[in-house]
């Protein structure tokens, strides 16, 4: 019974543990050290530590000294690069498991420092977000009023008018009161009453993907990476595949005539968004390798009417993160050139 409560314990840890032994091949890892080694115990067991991270030579050379004189090993704001190339700044504490002669076990404790930006980034954004959905549903009542009144008095106009030359000019006017009152509309998201269920995120980018692959131009190939033990979902499906296509169409845009397009599915453990703490998130990243987003408009993107493209609408991304909070989630963007990635978080169960 005590043993199966310390299991507990050690994975309901925010801290990235893991257990090494004297040739420093990982033996153990719990829940937040696969969230930060992006791999699960069962793909990192028994290789060799330098075989998933990359840190500076007095890394290694210290947990060796930590076996072999029994002393701690201590290093604050270690930056640590993990494969394909992500950097990750980590205060590190290495001890003996056990004080045994000789030592043969090492107890390797890390904790993202950047997590705390990351979680004030996240508030950021959503606080953000809300404020600004705020803003345009006033903006919405305010200007469907007036553009009703307008295009009433419109109509009845043209009926009295003895020319029929001049309807043209009240036509104009209805429509584009009518132009006006579709993008409110679209600016608002989706207008229908959700309808939750179950789902597989998979039928979601399955859906995506055929919809995209008809659309898109030949030199454009669009993988899949998928984790296929990633369980069903709550949620709109319907919404969701709007919210996904809206972004998948944005990397088809951002790569031109020819690129690569990854949708890569994860599962994330004890992970926080915004202040909020969940025991599962689903992770999906849709990655392209277009020429990214200028550093000035990345904190602009998800709001309305904000686009990159002289022809966008730029109401694609701010309509998705619209859903995807909706859902408990939400939509974060890291981009330079040659790489640019979405990454739509969404937790497991049942959000409301």
């Amino acid at each position: 019974m005590l043993k199966d409560y310390n299991r507990r314990v050690v994975e309901g840890l925010s801290l990235a543990v893991i257990v090494l032994d004297r040739r420093l091949r990982v033996a153990f890892m719990n829940p937040a050290a696969e969230t930060l080694f992006e791999s699960s115990f069962r793909k990192a067991r028994n290789l060799i530590l330098p075989e998933l991270i990359i840190g500076p030579d007095t890394f290694i050379t210290g947990l060796q000294q930590c076996l072999e004189s029994g002393h701690p090993y201590i290093e604050r704001e270690l930056q640590l690069i993990f494969p394909p190339g992500r950097i990750v700044t980590v205060d590190c504490t290495a001890s003996l498991l056990l004080e045994r002669e000789p030592p043969t076990e090492l107890l390797l404790e890390m904790r993202q420092v950047d997590w705390r930006l990351r979680i004030s980034r996240e508030e950021h954004i959503l606080a953000q977000h809300h404020t600004t959905r705020a803003l345009v549903r006033n903006l919405a009542h305010e200007i469907k009023n007036p553009l009703g009144g307008l295009r009433g008095a419109a109509q009845l106009l043209e009926r009295e008018l003895p020319d029929p030359a001049l309807r043209e000019y009240t036509s104009i006017i209805i429509g584009e009161a009518d132009r006006l009152r579709s993008l409110v509309d679209r600016m608002l998201g989706p207008n229908h009453l959700p309808t939750h269920g179950e789902f597989s995120i998979h039928e979601i980018l399955e859906r995506v993907y055929g919809l995209v692959e008809a659309e898109a131009n030949l030199g454009i190939r669009i993988e899949r990476d998928y984790d296929p033990s990633i369980p069903m979902l709550w949620g709109d499906a319907d919404r969701l595949i709007q919210a996904v296509l809206n972004v998948v169409r944005n990397a088809v845009q951002a790569v031109g005539r020819c690129g690569v397009i990854t949708l890569r599915t994860r599962v994330q453990r004890q992970y926080t968004i915004g202040a909020k703490r969940h025991k599962l998130v689903v992770r999906l990243d849709v990655v392209d390798d277009g020429p990214g987003i200028p550093l000035e408009q990345q904190e602009q993107i998800f709001y309305p009417m904000i686009s990159g493209r002289p022809d966008g609408t730029g109401l694609g991304l701010s309509i998705a993160q619209n859903i995807v909070n909706q859902h408990g989630g939400l939509i974060e963007c890291t981009s330079r050139p040659g790489e640019t990635v979405f990454t739509l978080l969404l937790p497991l169960g049942k959000t409301g």
